[in-house]
């Protein structure tokens, strides 16, 4: 269900307790990193996923979504991949149950949006976590 409403967006971020960055960076200039540390620094457990790291801001990182150990809860998937990649990142998700799927501003995808939404997942697109997170009272 594609959730655009700001009480939504709201109780999505008072839900989830634990994030996959998928997208993870490991350069402080770019948004999957700073997002990832002010998520973490503001209480959220962030799991870094890339294939290309090892570790990110002292968290393992994983190679992607299905990598993550099954005993790891992903209340959300906080994707910082180019839209085309959104699909395939939804297919993960649901695959691992996460609860949400987040697409950072800029990001939009409506397959993704439907593979999310008829597993049941709440869905956000073109919104920051760290801005919408801001906005909590």
């Amino acid at each position: 269900m594609l959730v655009e409403d700001p009480e939504g967006i709201k109780q999505i971020m008072k839900d989830c307790k634990t994030i996959a960055i998928v997208g993870f960076s490991d350069d402080p200039g770019k948004a999957g990193y700073f997002v990832a540390d002010y998520l973490k620094s503001v209480g959220y457990k962030i799991i870094p996923v890339n294939p290309n790291l090892k570790w990110g801001l002292k968290e393992k990182c994983y190679s992607s979504l299905l990598d993550i150990p099954k005993d790891e809860k992903v209340d959300m998937v906080d994707c910082f991949r180019r839209s085309e990649f959104i699909p395939d990142i939804a297919r993960d998700a649901v695959a691992i149950g996460a609860k949400v799927l987040w697409m950072q501003k800029g990001i939009k995808n409506e397959e993704a949006v439907k593979i999310a939404s008829d597993a049941g997942m709440k869905v956000v697109q073109n919104l920051c976590t760290m801005r919408e997170h801001n906005r909590l009272p």
